[in-house]
């Protein structure tokens, strides 16, 4: 649903054969019903894959891993979030960390053969500017006593990490990688937000990128929690609308990432409105990068007869 869906339809009106990878596949057929009538593309295909399992994502890399010859685009699209209930994963993860951080991350790693051969081919992220508001603590980065909220602003600012991480390791080898703000959208994932608190939520966030849009962003560091200053920012233009932009509008930096020609080539760089936009020192930092790259190995359990990056 919302900015996957929308980026889906917009790489199926381009011609791709696009895979859906879903969670729910009776609602996901529907959805590729949607997406072939108006498109006219029937190159549509439904997938499971639950990114909170670390079985299904197995299982879900090794259908497409046999079922197809090339890969030109993975999209990384997951932003679960949850409000108050916290939850454990069968894998003992946090799930918030495991959909949007984990699950990702080994995904990443089993589909990166395919990748390479498929070259020139490219890894977009969502993530998120609401990283600003989070510290990733890099002696727990499996937080299950963590209020779950806060949470989903912490797996942005690890997706932002582990995307720069990841394009230093593909150096070289035609395989690139962004990450991208996809700006304030109505979309599914308010779905666990309970019902009286998402005017709450929503203006304290409409309030943190009307913040984000002034010189002095006000966010701390992880290490020293001054406040940083941006040099100078684009304005945040897709976070200060009275009310939240629809799907479609989200999943355009994303369409852009996965297919504009003049982005061929560029890697490691984070994007909002289909230009690039700048990052927190801290969140660039290499070292930070190794320490979640090699924590996330272990309790994602990679194999030694995995695919490493």
């Amino acid at each position: 649903s919302g900015i996957g869906k929308e980026t889906a339809r917009g790489l199926a009106q381009r011609g791709a054969r696009v895979i859906l990878a879903c969670r729910n596949v009776e609602a996901a057929d529907k959805v590729k019903d949607e997406i072939i009538t108006s498109t006219g593309n029937s190159s549509v295909v439904v997938k499971k894959l639950d990114l909170s399992s670390l079985e299904s994502v197995r299982q879900f890399a090794n259908d497409v891993n046999r079922s197809e010859q090339r890969l030109d685009v993975l999209v990384h699209n997951a932003g679960y979030a949850n409000t108050f209930s916290k939850q454990v994963t069968g894998d003992g993860l946090e799930i918030t960390m495991a959909t949007n951080h984990y699950g990702p991350f080994l995904l990443t790693h089993l589909l990166i053969d395919l990748l390479k051969r498929s070259s020139p081919s490219r890894i977009v992220i969502v993530a998120s500017e609401l990283y600003r508001l989070a510290r990733l603590d890099l002696n727990n980065l499996n937080p299950v006593q963590s209020f779950p909220a806060y949470l989903y602003y912490v797996s942005k600012y690890a997706n932002i990490v582990f995307s720069l991480e990841l394009s230093r390791r593909l150096e070289n080898t035609g395989v690139t990688v962004n990450c991208l703000h996809p700006g304030m959208i109505d979309s599914g994932i308010w779905r666990n937000v309970p019902f009286l608190f998402k005017p709450v939520l929503k203006l304290i966030i409409k309030g943190f990128f009307k913040l984000a849009n002034a010189l002095v962003v006000l966010s701390p560091t992880a290490e020293d929690g001054e406040i940083e200053v941006a040099s100078p920012p684009p304005r945040v233009n897709q976070g200060c609308n009275l009310v939240f932009q629809d799907p479609e509008e989200g999943a355009q930096t994303s369409i852009h990432l996965a297919v504009a020609e003049e982005v061929k080539g560029v890697t490691g760089k984070y994007f909002l409105d289909c230009k690039e936009y700048c990052l927190k020192e801290a969140v660039k930092d290499p070292a930070k990068g190794k320490k979640l790259w090699e924590k996330s190995e272990e309790l994602v359990k990679l194999q030694t007869t995995d695919p490493h990056i």
